[in-house]
């Protein structure tokens, strides 16, 4: 008799608490899901649909705030690495673009120094008239300019994307060191709440 009674009773807590338990577990696997994949914008989004506001004070939970904490110091890493790698790119981009420049001078020179002589000329060995010779010569510094245009672009696009990524950096910066600042104020208001309403309830009992 006693048996099935504690079977009964143990059936009814089990129902009663499985509901419960299988929420935390999907609020659980959503939360990994958003926090491991979501971008920054829409992992604080969540966190503040899952968070409430209590008194003007906002109470977010510790393993919410240790993760957004990791992803946002994951996606600084991120950035660092990658203004690092453009400005290697830039760096070397730089020294493609002086080393055509100086490519270009020099051929100019030797075309000034081509036009003073006579109609026949030897390149490379072989003798050739003024006409094919400057042809020739063109065919080279269009190709050097066009090369030129080409790693210019290039490296322009990687100065706009390293400006653009900095800017996002300083931004996401300054929007955690906010965020962290306002946790902080939001906890010691919340403390010295706390103290004052556990003194008025000593000062009452006595």
């Amino acid at each position: 008799m006693k048996a099935n009674i504690f079977r009964t009773g143990f059936f009814l807590l089990l129902v009663t608490l499985l509901p419960g338990i299988k929420g935390e577990l999907q609020a659980q696997t959503r939360m990994s899901a958003v926090m491991d994949s979501a971008s920054l914008k829409d992992q604080y989004n969540y966190i503040q649909k899952k968070t409430r506001i209590y008194d003007q004070f906002r109470a977010i939970r510790e393993d919410y705030f240790q993760k957004i904490k990791k992803n946002s110091l994951d996606s600084l890493n991120k950035s660092k690495k990658k203004i690092a790698e453009l400005n290697q790119t830039i760096a070397g981009l730089n020294k493609e673009v002086a080393s055509l420049k100086e490519q270009l001078k020099k051929t100019q020179q030797d075309l000034e120094e081509v036009t003073r002589t006579k109609d026949s000329l030897l390149f490379l060995g072989i003798r050739m008239n003024k006409t094919a010779y400057n042809i020739l010569m063109w065919g080279i510094i269009a190709g050097l300019a066009i090369l030129l245009v080409i790693l210019f672009l290039m490296f322009k696009r990687s100065h706009v994307v390293t400006t653009h990524t900095k800017k996002e950096l300083k931004e996401l910066k300054e929007e955690f060191e906010n965020y962290r600042k306002s946790t902080r104020e939001r906890i010691e208001k919340m403390t010295i709440s706390h103290h004052k309403e556990i003194q008025k309830l000593k000062e009452g009992r006595s």
